[in-house]
């Protein structure tokens, strides 16, 4: 079976994103830094485990075996349901887990792939695991195939010139600073990064759908805080979102900037 390189998932608009698949290599690896963090936590609670055996015989190695169980499972579960599909390994990697069609993972998916991990270890050094990476053309373990999941790699992307996107058009909201301000209280840093990055991908977009996305994202932006009729009339969405990207990332022209989050490259 061909393997690829990306995921193509299409948004109801008709906007085609990719994301890069992660190989084995990098999942291993992963992996490996992910393994010797659970190893280093064992051995240092093997300690008390040694007290305990020391109370009652066995007593210490049940509850060792059962603590390493805890750790290798919820090692797992607990980081990528908290941390947005991101391991300590992964993260270092530039590695994340979501669901198949782009999303962020539900915890039944977080759960289902994790407890499989036994199966993909078998029968070492995830071997089974490994041979079903290798084979299924998007890189999935067996974990992967049975939540509904892929691993994707993060690209680095340099934080886009905004002098250069924004520069040079008139922005009508700088008239009024208090709501400015209200906006940039009730706008979260990822709905920047979208709208940023709307911008930065705009000429990649078929005409229909760019359209249709400018439309949907001032509209979002627009029930955030209602700027007086003098201030919006008459602009185009994606001037406005243009409008909103420069009040909310250039303050006063010289306050810091929000770091954009990237999640998907448009295709």
């Amino acid at each position: 079976m061909n393997r690829t390189n990306t995921l193509q998932i299409r948004t109801p608009e008709g906007i085609v994103f990719s994301q890069l698949l992660a190989g084995p290599i990098s999942r291993f690896l992963a992996w490996g830094i992910d393994f010797c963090i659970i190893a280093a936590a064992t051995t240092v609670l093997s300690v008390v485990f040694i007290m305990l055996d020391l109370i009652s015989a066995g007593f210490g190695q049940a509850i060792g075996l059962l603590v390493q169980f805890v750790l290798m499972i919820g090692y797992g579960i607990g980081f990528e349901w908290f941390k947005n599909g991101q391991t300590i390994g992964k993260r270092v990697l530039r590695l994340r887990v979501i669901d198949l069609q782009g999303l962020r993972m539900k915890p039944s998916q977080v759960v289902i792939r994790n407890l499989l991990r036994f199966v993909d270890m078998l029968p070492v050094f995830y071997l089974v695991g490994g041979l079903a990476c290798i084979i299924n053309r998007r890189g999935q373990r067996l974990g992967d195939l049975a939540a509904n999941t892929i691993v994707v790699r993060i690209p680095r992307i340099s934080e886009p010139d905004l002098d250069q996107l924004v520069a040079g058009k008139f922005n009508s909201l700088r008239h009024y600073p208090h709501l400015e301000a209200r906006l940039r209280q009730r706008v979260s840093a990822q709905e920047a990064a979208l709208a940023l990055q709307a911008l930065v991908r705009r000429d990649s977009l078929e005409p229909q759908a760019r359209v249709q996305l400018f439309a949907d994202i001032a509209n979002h932006f627009r029930a955030k805080v209602d700027f007086p009729t003098e201030a919006t009339e008459g602009i185009a969405d994606e001037q406005y979102v243009r409008n909103v990207v420069d009040s909310l990332y250039r303050v006063n022209r010289s306050a810091r900037k929000p770091e954009p989050e990237v999640v998907a490259t448009a295709s």
